[in-house]
């Protein structure tokens, strides 16, 4: 159909190209969305603090971050961080720089995102509890650790792991900064075999196919949440 020949497609061409990206890909999810969880807890209770010095730092970061195009923030990253930054990881930091920057942008511009849904769960916690906790004298620290954090972790489960299908997504920007992601295995395959379409197709498909499943099973999980409340 339309001249495309998917057969160039082989176990070759996956063991050679495609895999090392698509570690790469999951690696850059995972750390992202640890690192945007961790940072962007830490965001959420700045802002819901109360204290101005926390509260103001804290909001015009997330907004900042929220208001700017992921692959700028990439690009600025990779462009403006001087090299001497990536020879403190010695010589790996000089061969993997895109790699290195990819990280530290995904895990910096996520928690921006994972910051708000953190502060709506948090929010969504009944007043009542919170009241109950400072009631039997715990401080502010205790009482988000031990009451208002496990339960709103529950509640945000199904949305955390929906915003990290789409920083899966997301992480096909690293082409732009020339990282070698599942999107880079694909377009380098397709270059050497002369088949550039076949390549962009098939990674569609398989973007297409590892996303849908991931929000089936979100909602899935979402639907056995609902029955547990």
């Amino acid at each position: 159909m339309f001249g495309l020949d998917l057969s160039f497609l082989s176990w070759e061409i996956i063991s050679n190209f495609v895999i090392k990206g698509f570690f790469f890909s999951i690696q850059l999810t995972i750390v992202a969305t640890v690192g945007g969880i961790i940072l962007g807890t830490v965001l959420a209770l700045m802002r819901l603090s109360g204290k101005k010095f926390l509260t103001v730092p804290a909001t015009v970061y997330v907004n900042g971050m929220r208001s700017v195009p992921l692959v700028m923030v990439i690009l600025w990253f990779f462009l403006l961080v001087p090299a001497s930054f990536y020879t403190t990881f010695g010589s790996w930091g000089a061969n993997y720089r895109a790699e290195i920057s990819a990280i530290i942008t995904f895990v910096a511009f996520e928690a921006a995102y994972f910051s708000e849904i953190m502060r709506a769960g948090i929010q969504s916690i009944s007043r009542g509890q919170v009241n109950a906790g400072r009631a039997l004298g715990m401080t502010y620290a205790q009482n988000m650790k031990l009451i208002v954090l496990p339960q709103a972790f529950r509640n945000m489960v199904p949305i955390l792991l929906t915003q990290t299908i789409i920083l899966f997504q997301d992480t096909s920007l690293v082409y732009a900064i020339g990282a070698y992601d599942l999107l880079k295995g694909f377009s380098t395959a397709g270059k050497i075999y002369g088949r550039p379409e076949e390549a962009y197709l098939l990674a569609a498909v398989v973007y297409f196919a590892m996303c849908f499943g991931l929000s089936y099973m979100v909602k899935r999980l979402q639907t056995k949440i609902a029955i547990i409340r």
